[in-house]
């Protein structure tokens, strides 16, 4: 390694790619600029946390001379391992698994891929509320038993939905829910001025007013200390009992057993969940067996070239990281998003 050459690790979440899509991405990196080098360090890094000690000084001598990392989660006690690490970049929009003590508290940039699961994620999010108010959960199970059991199926149109958190993503769920002749609220840090599909913009001081009037609540916010459990029991009680809960967000944002008490109970009518406080889902989980709810395995944000995205975004952001550039989507490590 010359004095020139940029050494990028990459370590993936293990579902998220497989060959021969590693190797694009490659390929990708690569063509940016010569001076770069890229090493794929995801079995060295599972054999690292298996006690693989060949592994481990492997990775050692990989990491010691890295500059940046794309992918997530990091290789253990990263910053004491990688002097030279100046920047990670995460293939996906939630930056929970790095934000450990030890990068926190380090120089090193972190940014994300915000941006590219708009369409995928807004899209899940329909899915998930034509399939409730559609009841196509119960239509699949009287297939199965070849039960004809005719039945009126509701209607989005008219129904009033409010989206917590006015991101890129709550946008596009407005946009769509408008092409339903939805009444739109949402939740937004802060508040002011028209926003394109919403009719009425809310602080997040005002969630109980949206949980009061929505007929489906979409979550759509980061996890941090300040939304961790924040719809719980009393939340459960304020939303009408005719209403829907779509989260997917992150799992965390809801206190798990008050949801399924308020699901058990009738005091909300069900729930479309991609996300949850433990995944995968586990096997005892009351959610699995209730009938009023839809469990997806956390596949909102995916779609079939999302390696090609994320790839594609990282390299913009690494031609501007070559040219010092601001970098797109630089994460704030103390806010969490």
């Amino acid at each position: 390694m010359n004095n020139n050459t940029i050494r990028i690790l990459l370590t993936y979440p293990p579902a998220m790619y497989k060959y021969p899509q590693n190797l694009e991405i490659i390929k990708r990196i690569e063509a940016v600029d010569p001076a770069i080098e890229v090493y794929e360090i995801a079995e060295l890094d599972r054999a690292d946390r298996n006690g693989n000690d060949d592994a481990r000084r492997k990775l050692d001598a990989l990491l010691a001379e890295a500059e940046i990392i794309f992918g997530a989660p990091p290789p253990r006690n990263i910053i004491a391992r990688s002097p030279k690490l100046k920047w990670i970049q995460t293939p996906l929009a939630g930056i929970n698994n790095l934000l450990l003590p030890e990068i926190i508290n380090s120089s090193v940039i972190i940014t994300n891929t915000k941006g590219i699961h708009n369409t995928q994620v807004s899209e899940w999010v329909l899915t998930l509320m034509l399939m409730l108010v559609k009841q196509t959960h119960e239509l699949f199970k009287s297939q199965q038993d070849r039960r004809w059991q005719p039945f009126s199926p509701g209607l989005l149109e008219s129904k009033t939905v409010g989206i917590l958190g006015l991101g890129n993503i709550g946008l596009e769920v407005a946009r769509l829910c408008k092409s339903f002749s939805m009444k739109v609220l949402a939740t937004k840090s802060r508040p002011g001025g028209n926003v394109p599909h919403v009719d009425t913009v809310l602080s997040p001081e005002s969630t109980p007013q949206l949980l009061a009037e929505s007929d489906f609540v979409v979550i759509t916010l980061p996890l941090t200390p300040e939304t961790s459990n924040m719809i719980g029991k009393n939340e459960f009680e304020i939303m009408k009992p005719s209403a829907y809960l779509i989260n997917i967000a992150r799992g965390g944002i809801i206190d798990e057993e008050a949801m399924i008490y308020a699901l058990s109970n009738n005091l909300i009518a069900g729930a479309g969940l991609d996300v949850f406080a433990t995944e995968p889902l586990p096997a005892d989980s009351a959610l699995w067996q209730l009938p009023n709810v839809i469990v997806t395995p956390h596949v909102a944000g995916k779609r079939d070239d999302y390696h090609v995205l994320a790839t594609d975004l990282f390299c913009e952001n690494l031609k501007r990281y070559l040219n010092g550039d601001k970098l797109f989507n630089v994460v704030n490590k103390t806010k969490g998003y």
